[in-house]
């Protein structure tokens, strides 16, 4: 039996769902006339074909190494990819784990030509798709030389009237405003009180401090637009004098504010309060005097000065005692033994509570049935045109169901044993520990001495039963108990800076 999966694309947000369902219709009719069993499908919109950054692309090459089905199904091999090197790449991975990709539109014949003709249309696709882009990329490019606007977002202060950009003089006097007090050093904070004061609201809400720091970057106000290396001066008027442009872009590269240290993650953020003033524990950073960053825990009741005596804690003391505990917990033998277990009983609950399967079988075991006794009345001298009329029904319904047999079978082809889930199980607890904090740890009380961490409580309220009460409950259950707090004392967690 051939069994497959389609493959549907389509490249933009201009385009439709009526493009999928056409697609999949197509692909739908070529499998049923050429007796092809279709197993899955794997969708992407508005996404393009000249590379495969595409999740479900992606997945569905992933899911080859399987080998629970024959082909891939696609519209046309333009669906597939619009790129030739990427395309023979991903044909030869599939080709290894024994997959061929079809078109439903495009005949290729199983001759040694039909390599020619599918190498003419996967190098078509891509010419096409290259063309078309450097049509679109010509005409935006006359587009803004003719100083006319090509689309997407218009910055505050801005509005469109015949396709060229215009000042909207109310909001251009907010703009000139806000970068006229920031060559003045008055703060963000307080540019935003006062706009606000005077009811100068942006969307209906007072101006984000983001919103602002964004303004006053923005290059358009001085008249500049940049796309790529080229500069247009013809698009955008001028709101702000060059002169107050710079000395403001001057300010803001000086101060590098909201500027962030993107690989330091603080995993404790958000789940922290001081044990003495019930204010929240805040991830802080800085310099020590030799030049050497110090990253820290503190308390913002202390740091506000509300008189709290909480010393700051080091960052790393402090994760790794949080995450030990977390690990350690989930390591414990009983624990882990309780988790396999409840593992591998609840895939094989799955599997064998598969009722649309065991439907199908039962169906399938009736139909043979009726075959073997219409067979036994034809052997037997009855031969009635209804005999054999109802004889060539029940012979399709089998047919129709052996293909309905394989696709729920694949859905429980692959299972995990014991030794698998250890393993991951094991490797799993140390690969996400942000996420182990977020899902196990419910707060974290800070004191000088001590330090408190207390575990989600679950709904315990549930019956445990199979209905209403998940394996998940049941693992989270048997892990943290309503207020289960682990204390240490007495520790030494305090960082001067």
């Amino acid at each position: 039996m051939k069994t497959a999966v389609i493959y549907a694309r389509y490249s933009s947000d201009n385009q439709t769902e009526q493009s999928i369902e056409g697609q999949l219709r197509v692909c739908n009719e070529y499998a049923k006339s050429n007796d092809i069993v279709i197993l899955n499908t794997y969708i992407d919109r508005a996404m393009t074909g000249t590379n495969d950054n595409r999740p479900d692309f992606q997945r569905m090459i992933k899911d080859s190494s399987r080998k629970e089905w024959n082909y891939v199904l696609v519209y046309k091999f333009d669906r597939f990819s619009r790129n030739k090197y990427e395309t023979a790449m991903h044909k030869k991975t599939l080709k290894d784990n024994g997959v061929k990709v079809i078109s439903a539109m495009e005949y290729i014949p199983d001759s040694p030509e039909a390599i020619i003709l599918e190498s003419m249309l996967e190098g078509y696709a891509e010419y096409y798709s290259a063309e078309l882009s450097q049509k679109v990329k010509r005409g935006m490019r006359e587009t803004r030389s003719k100083g006319n606007f090509t689309g997407g977002f218009l910055v505050y202060g801005y509005k469109v009237v015949d396709r060229k950009v215009v000042v909207d003089e109310n909001k251009a006097d907010v703009v000139r405003y806000i970068f006229e007090q920031y060559a003045l050093g008055v703060y963000v904070k307080d540019i935003i009180a006062e706009l606000t004061s005077k009811g100068i609201l942006n969307r209906n809400k007072p101006f984000a401090r983001n919103t602002v720091y964004n303004i006053l970057r923005c290059e358009k106000y001085s008249g500049i637009y940049r796309y790529g290396d080229e500069v247009f001066t013809n698009i955008y008027p001028q709101i702000v004098p060059t002169e107050t442009f710079n000395k403001v872009r001057t300010k803001i590269a000086a101060n590098h504010y909201g500027k962030r240290s993107v690989e330091v993650v603080y995993l404790l953020r958000n789940k922290m309060k001081c044990g003495y003033c019930g204010s929240t524990v805040t991830a802080e950073c800085g310099t020590s005097k030799n030049g050497e960053k110090k990253r820290y825990y503190k308390c913002l009741g202390r740091k506000h000065n509300n008189g709290c005596t909480k010393q700051a804690v080091r960052k790393d003391v402090l994760e790794n005692l949080v995450l030990d505990n977390v690990i350690a917990e989930l390591n414990k033998p009983q624990v882990m033994e309780i988790i396999v277990n409840g593992l591998l009983q609840e895939q094989q609950r799955q599997a064998q509570c598969n009722t649309a399967l065991n439907f199908l079988l039962k169906e399938k075991r009736t139909a043979e049935n009726s075959i073997d006794n219409i067979m036994s009345a034809i052997e037997n001298g009855g031969t009635s045109n209804t005999a054999m009329k109802r004889l060539r029904e029940l012979e399709n319904c089998v047919e129709t169901l052996d293909k309905q047999i394989v696709i729920e079978r694949s859905k429980v082809a692959v299972m995990l044993n014991e030794t698998d889930i250890r393993e991951f199980y094991s490797r799993a607890l140390l690969l996400e520990p942000k996420m182990l904090v977020n899902y196990l740890v419910k707060e974290i009380v800070l004191f000088d001495d001590k330090i408190e961490i207390h575990y989600n409580s679950p709904n315990t309220n549930c019956p445990d039963d199979k209905s209403g009460f998940s394996f998940c409950d049941k693992f989270v259950d048997m892990l943290v108990y309503s207020e289960y707090t682990v204390t240490y004392k007495p520790i030494r967690l305090v960082m001067y800076v």
